[in-house]
């Protein structure tokens, strides 16, 4: 516990700013009070009254003389006089307040002030984490920087304020990557797994040669996606075996990811590839190989499924490219013409779609159910139809506003089939 609390230094130093502003107020009035003692200098009053003489007694000998007239002379007579009655004219001094009034201004600056700050909004957040830092900020560093690994018991009684501090202080050294990879750490044992991705995608910007943080991030992405590598995490392990060809992890996730993608022979690849770097190593490791075998030929298993399946080519009419935005999800399923939960069904990102156009790969391998299948609807002789939307809330269900084409129904021996995307749902 510091001294002095966050609380209790942010009132001390806003009083004395009001303080300060409430001298400022009052300067001018004790600036006042002490012009009031000096004695008045009339120096400049009797020049400008004998001025006024001379030149008075000048205008009289013109007149006399016959160089003006009596109607000039008056003229310059009464400009004269108003010159001298503005010369000495007297400005009224500034009142100047007693002591109680100035003992007044003095109080109500900082009262106002602090009634203003309390009033414009709910400042109880603002105490609540100030108070979060005074009692678990030291903890917070401490676990963020590695110090220890485990918080203390009186330190998780209140967990919203352990996380609020730790939040806090990763923002406060926002330029450190540790920082942003253990705080991805508390949201994965939280199962934020979004608030994780992105505290681990500010830790790989800050350090991108780090392999350690580099590879986590792929890996949660990976796992985020269900099995997909995304544009990201791909670059990102492709990063990382461009610098560590032999680097394990990376291989491994590119042979499950490839896989996912139904790129069988790059998955294949990458396996070979991890089997002989680790059988090169010495020890026995029996055990990681057989492991390898055996995902090696649950890829088979999935290339021959994959190759039993539908190859859906989808395009976008020209005219509907405008609607279609960055967020925007597709959605291609294999279903029963008169309707009913689909055989097989893939989720994708818009992204997929080049050139207004996109191959997918629709089999078993893509099923909602493992008892409802294309190979059993095929087998009980089912009439199946391809469908493609876009969806601009990424639900499942068509909404108001989606893109989509007719379905297109399929022979039970047909591996190909075009979909348009040609109309939007009113």
């Amino acid at each position: 516990m510091t001294l002095f609390s966050t609380a209790g230094l942010f009132i001390a130093l806003s009083l004395l700013v009001a303080l300060v502003l409430a001298v400022i107020t009052i300067m001018p009035w004790l600036r006042a009070s002490r012009s009031q003692h000096k004695p008045v200098d009339n120096q400049l009053l009797d020049i400008n009254v004998a001025v006024f003489r001379e030149r008075l007694a000048e205008l009289k000998t013109d007149k006399d003389s016959g160089t003006i007239d009596d109607s000039h002379y008056q003229n310059q007579k009464l400009e004269l006089e108003r010159q001298l009655l503005d010369a000495q004219r007297e400005v009224t001094p500034m009142v100047t307040p007693g002591i109680k009034s100035r003992l007044i201004i003095m109080v109500w600056v900082p009262v106002l002030t602090a009634m203003a700050y309390l009033m414009v909004g709910d400042r109880t957040p603002v105490f609540e984490l100030w108070a979060a830092e005074d009692k678990v900020g030291q903890v917070a560093d401490d676990l963020l920087t590695g110090k220890i690994d485990q918080p203390p018991a009186w330190a998780i009684e209140d967990g919203t304020q352990l996380i609020s501090a730790m939040q806090t202080n990763v923002y406060r050294h926002a330029d450190d990557p540790n920082r942003w990879m253990r705080l991805s750490e508390l949201f994965l044992s939280l199962e934020a797994t979004d608030s994780a991705l992105e505290a681990l995608s500010r830790a790989y910007r800050l350090s991108p040669d780090n392999e350690e943080i580099a590879t986590t991030y792929a890996q949660i992405s990976f796992f985020a996606n269900k099995g997909q590598l995304d544009d990201s995490s791909r670059r990102v392990l492709q990063d990382v075996l461009a610098k560590n060809p032999q680097h394990e992890g990376a291989q491994m996730l590119m042979a499950m990811g490839e896989a996912r993608s139904n790129n069988f022979e790059q998955a294949q690849g990458w396996i070979k590839r991890l089997r002989a770097s680790i059988a090169a190593k010495p020890g026995d490791h029996t055990q990681a190989l057989t492991s390898l075998d055996e995902l090696s030929a649950n890829v088979t298993a999935q290339q021959q499924q994959a190759s039993e399946g539908v190859e859906v080519t989808v395009r976008i009419n020209a005219s509907l490219l405008p609607l279609v935005k960055a967020d925007d999800v597709l959605f291609v399923a294999i279903r029963d013409v008169n309707g009913g939960p689909p055989f097989a069904a893939k989720r994708l990102p818009i992204s997929v779609i080049k050139q207004g156009e996109a191959i997918i790969s629709l089999s078993d391998l893509d099923a909602m159910m493992p008892e409802r299948t294309m190979a059993s609807a095929r087998a009980d002789k089912i009439q199946l139809a391809v469908i493609a939307r876009i969806s601009h809330s990424g639900t499942a269900s068509a909404e108001s506003g989606d893109l989509s084409g007719n379905p297109v129904v399929i022979n039970a021996d047909q591996n190909q089939v075009n979909v348009e995307i040609n109309q939007q749902i009113p």
